[in-house]
């Protein structure tokens, strides 16, 4: 099934996730209020002044989380004991959560969309 908003998304999505999706999608929201929430390359997306912010997505085993090569540059140091690509990273599902280290990476993208706005 695709999903035509978040909510729907978190629904459809394995019980034993839905909790973490919830966290992440406040934390986002929290922390950048003015993002635009929306269903992009099958899975929640968030813009602000009008360029990616991040992404984040439910997979059986970890939770995929994508905050653009930038994001994931700067963090360099702190995401390397993940599984990662270009601008994503995987945090297993069977360990904890880095949620400091998610809610920094937000701050900072929020920061780099910030300039934006100029």
């Amino acid at each position: 099934m695709k999903a035509v908003n978040v909510e729907e998304y978190i629904s459809f999505a394995p019980e034993n996730v839905r909790a973490n999706l919830r966290t992440i999608r406040e934390k986002i929201l929290k922390l950048a209020p003015e993002a635009r929430e929306s269903i992009s390359y099958g899975m929640p997306a968030y813009k602000l002044n009008g360029k990616p912010l991040v992404y984040f997505a439910a997979f059986k085993n970890h939770l995929g989380f994508y905050a653009t090569p930038s994001g994931h540059t700067a963090f360099a140091k702190e995401l390397k004991g993940y599984k990662q690509g270009k601008g994503s990273v995987q945090f297993p599902l069977n360990k904890p959560i880095p949620w400091d280290l998610i809610e920094r990476i937000v701050v900072f993208r929020v920061k780099e969309n910030e300039a934006f706005r100029k």
